[in-house]
């Protein structure tokens, strides 16, 4: 064997064992399963041999994926896949939080970030505040500039948190470990406590739920574990090692839904069936993509799943934030209003950050326009 070879076989292998000496201490990609955590894992019925599997058949991507094209449409800021200035958004009205309210008060924050006040309690779905959706602070998606950077210190105390899975846009380590010390409470799903708890935060604090299971939060809200059409999995090789799900919160007189991540499916109409009718659905409306169809949906989707769970009004979540797909950042809302015009349900179209209670008149205001930006 050559000196050469030699030498590119050796810095190879360095090569190599640099890079799992990275992820093995690089705590972003969480924690490992086992012990009675992985045992209710192997018992579920939505498991098979360790791995949950979806309602219905469901390849992540399709076989001709072109990845070289990909790479290169990602790396592009043409075709107004980002926004070319800050985005207006809102400061947190503190005094509209922490108070008992009749109706249900709302403010998205981006993406699949949303606060909730019901009944003076503060609920967060999947918070994500990290510039990156990436187990590296340097490497992945950038998020949008916003002209208010949402943080801990700009929110009010939150009761509870809501992990609907653990992919880096909904389970962002830089927010959670920030909680260690706190008394809020996380409810997810099955195996994405295991990270939770390696990032410090107390089991006695954290509840994972199965599909179709539920968490009394007081005597008046409840909230359940519902299907939903996805994957999971924090790095190459534990895909589907911990569930994803979408959640119904219900509240003395009103009811929502937080669709989380999920292709479209039957199991939407499943759901309206059982718990609707629902005052305010939040379905993903985003980094869809026809080399990725089936776990992800598309805005004409996401509005027929509005009407499957017999939704009064819709908020599209999943976009406005970070660029995970490559269609314009202002399609996937103009496509969702094109596909409601027949009048079934209400969108709202709040502007990031700003409150709003339900079943009053929505938040209908096209801020993305080219009008309004400028």
């Amino acid at each position: 064997m050559s000196k050469i070879m030699t030498i590119s076989i050796i810095l190879l292998a360095l090569l190599i064992l640099a890079i799992i000496f990275l992820v093995v201490l690089n705590p972003s990609f969480g924690g490992s399963l086992k012990g009675e955590r992985l045992k209710r894992i192997e018992q579920s019925p939505h498991a098979t041999n360790g791995k949950f599997q979806n309602p219905l058949p469901t390849p992540v991507q399709t076989d001709d994926v072109p990845y070289l094209k990909l790479i290169k449409e990602f790396a592009s800021t043409s075709n107004n896949r980002v926004p070319q200035t800050p985005i207006k958004t809102h400061p947190i009205d503190l005094n509209q939080f922490g108070l008992p309210t009749e109706k249900i008060q709302v403010s998205w924050l981006g993406h699949s970030t949303v606060l909730l006040n019901i009944d003076g309690l503060s609920i967060l779905t999947d918070p994500v505040f990290s510039k990156r959706t990436s187990p590296f602070s340097f490497v992945g998606t950038k998020a949008f500039p916003y002209t208010h950077n949402y943080n801990w210190d700009k929110l009010p105390k939150i009761d509870l948190i809501i992990i609907s899975h653990d992919h880096y846009d909904h389970l962002d380590y830089e927010a959670i470990k920030q909680l260690k010390n706190k008394q809020t409470v996380f409810l997810t799903t099955l195996g994405v406590g295991a990270h939770l708890e390696r990032w410090g935060i107390d089991s006695n604090r954290i509840t994972e739920l199965d599909w179709w299971e539920d968490f009394q939060l007081t005597s008046k809200i409840r909230i359940t574990a519902t299907p939903a059409r996805h994957f999971s999995g924090r790095g190459l090789t534990n895909r589907f090692s911990t569930l994803w799900a979408s959640w119904v919160i219900q509240a003395p007189s009103q009811n929502v839904f937080f669709g989380a991540d999920s292709g479209y499916f039957p199991g939407f109409k499943q759901i309206g069936e059982r718990f609707g009718p629902f005052d305010l659905v939040m379905l993903e409306c985003g980094q869809y993509s026809p080399y990725w169809p089936l776990i992800h949906m598309a805005p004409e989707e996401t509005y027929q799943a509005a009407q499957d769970l017999q939704a009064k009004a819709l908020l599209p979540i999943h976009w406005g934030k970070y660029k995970l797909s490559i269609h314009p950042w202002t399609e996937p809302v103009e496509r969702l209003l094109q596909a409601a015009t027949d009048g079934a349900l209400t969108i709202a179209t709040p502007e990031v950050g700003q409150v709003f209670p339900l079943d009053s008149p929505y938040p209908s205001k096209h801020w993305w326009s080219k009008s309004e930006r400028n």
